[in-house]
């Protein structure tokens, strides 16, 4: 376990049992959950589905509610398998060097794409058929020809997990697919930071909560995650 991970349990008080289930229900339901990752990290709460259940609809609600980048967060072994790499990794340009971040030792950004279907691939369709094609893909990546599905660059952000998922980065990207491994789902997530309208800034817990509250949706904060899956 890293140090990281033994100080976000640290005091943690945590949420009842029955919340984490039903936050693993609400996923399977193509519901969405609210995560906030820890205060001491990036400080933001992510709306998160799973890739199957974004619709048209879903897409709308990420970019209307939430406000953040829509990103698709695939395990560490899909990616590999469709040969994805990390972003920072991948370009050779200066701007990629000296890239440290004050909240984890690196980005998980892979490539933009957009599947060979769409049109711009950034209507709410486009980017739902990108978004549910991936989630396919990840459910049987061995019989997926990547290259012939999607195209880059596109305007669906890929995110590449850590091989380990939480024992090694506690970012939005292992949470929301250590959710759906609990939840027994293919590998692919969907995360979008919640910003508020007002000040632009990332939405603070307390708001996020009383807007989960607000829409009956499940907030978990990342230590309720860590504690329940360590």
């Amino acid at each position: 376990m890293t140090g990281g991970r033994a100080s976000a349990n640290a005091g943690a008080g945590g949420r009842s049992p029955a919340t984490f289930e039903r936050a693993l229900e609400s996923l399977r339901a193509g519901e969405p959950v609210l995560v906030h990752d820890a205060a001491d990290r990036e400080g933001e709460t992510d709306l998160i589905y799973h890739a199957d259940a974004v619709t048209p609809e879903a897409v709308a609600h990420l970019r209307n509610d939430a406000g953040g980048l829509v990103c698709v967060a695939l395990g560490h072994g899909v990616a590999e398998a469709f040969d994805l790499p990390f972003y920072a990794e991948a370009v050779d340009h200066p701007a990629t060097a000296d890239h440290e971040l004050g909240y984890d030792e690196r980005s998980s950004f892979s490539l933009t794409v957009n599947h060979r279907d769409t049109y711009t691939g950034i209507t709410d369709a486009d980017r739902s058929r990108t978004i549910r094609a991936l989630g396919e893909a990840a459910a049987d990546p061995a019989t997926t020809e990547f290259a012939s599905e999607f195209r880059v660059p596109g305007h669906v952000h890929l995110l590449k997990a850590a091989p380990e998922l939480l024992d090694q980065r506690e970012g939005h990207t292992e949470l929301g697919l250590a959710l759906a491994d609990a939840a027994d789902l293919p590998p692919a997530v969907v995360v979008c930071e919640m910003l508020d309208e007002r000040t632009g800034e990332a939405l603070v817990p307390a708001d996020a909560r009383g807007y989960a509250d607000r829409h009956d949706y499940v907030y978990l904060e990342g230590r309720d995650v860590l504690e329940r899956l360590d």
